[in-house]
């Protein structure tokens, strides 16, 4: 796994930039055969963790049809919230949690309208190949005594933590686990808990484990989807961008239907005409 808060520098090369600027969430999506040959400068990105993968192919694809060049740092939706208050330099939020997003325009730190659903996120629970944990049983399987650690992201700034100790308490196995939960600073820490033989099972975002990084790694069992509320993942211009044309550019691309396509294939559910 990579280490959280990672930045990406990718160069990227054309983009038709034509549209509106601050373009409404009900307008068609545009193809990516629209961004061609038109420069829009350096994009600054904050995104959630569990799209560190996924955002990996979305600007390499972003590459091929544009001349920008994108900067993406992954973390703690929570803490990039709280970064962004005190005027961290983004341009773009890509959010685990829509709220996060919506409270940004409610404080007009946010481009008025901007706020998109992207996706919505899964949780599952996982465990490494050499494990001997049933996790056939699913959540029931963490009172297994040989599960001496269950590594989950901080439910206080991430999301997909909030998601998970949810869903613990609704399948009533939290109390048998929660002196046993490590805390992973977002939900990719979490991931290199597990991942790294220091916790011998995760409850982990979809969107990681179906990632080169882990799918041929671990074994995971879905967790139902009525344990826990929505993960609904939100993207949101930032009102103190440098560089507004560039983000705006970018978040057009994010409702291409090649991204869309790419997004599920890691396990995302997509909003069906991604609301605000």
């Amino acid at each position: 796994m990579k280490r959280i808060h990672k930045t990406l520098s990718v160069t990227l090369a054309g983009l038709a930039w034509a549209a509106p600027l601050f373009i409404s969430a009900a307008a068609d999506p545009a193809s990516a055969s629209q961004f061609a040959q038109k420069p829009c400068g350096t994009v600054t990105v904050a995104a959630a963790a569990d799209l560190m993968y996924a955002m990996n192919e979305i600007t390499a694809n972003f590459e091929k049809a544009t001349g920008c060049t994108v900067r993406v740092s992954t973390g703690s939706s929570g803490n990039f919230l709280s970064q962004i208050e005190n005027g961290a330099p983004f341009d773009v939020f890509f959010s685990a949690d829509i709220e996060y997003p919506r409270k940004l325009e409610a404080e007009g730190l946010a481009a008025p309208g901007s706020t998109y659903l992207y996706a919505v996120g899964k949780i599952v629970l996982w465990v490494r190949s050499d494990s001997r944990v049933d996790i056939s049983n699913g959540l029931a399987a963490l009172r297994d005594p040989s599960v001496r650690k269950v590594a989950i992201a901080n439910p206080q700034h991430a999301p997909y933590g909030r998601a998970a100790q949810q869903a613990l308490q609704n399948a009533g196995v939290y109390d048998a686990v929660k002196n046993r939960l490590v805390l992973g600073e977002n939900i990719s820490q979490a991931a290199q808990f597990v991942e790294s033989g220091n916790a011998e099972a995760g409850i982990l975002a979809l969107s990681l484990v179906l990632s080169p990084g882990l799918k041929d790694k671990g074994r995971f069992w879905s967790i139902p989807e009525n344990l826990y509320s929505p993960i609904e993942q939100g993207v949101v211009l930032v009102g103190a961008s440098k560089n507004p044309q560039g983000a705006e550019a970018f978040l057009n691309y994010i409702k291409t239907p090649e991204t869309a396509a790419l997004l599920e294939r890691y396990g995302f559910t997509l909003p069906a005409k991604g609301k605000p």
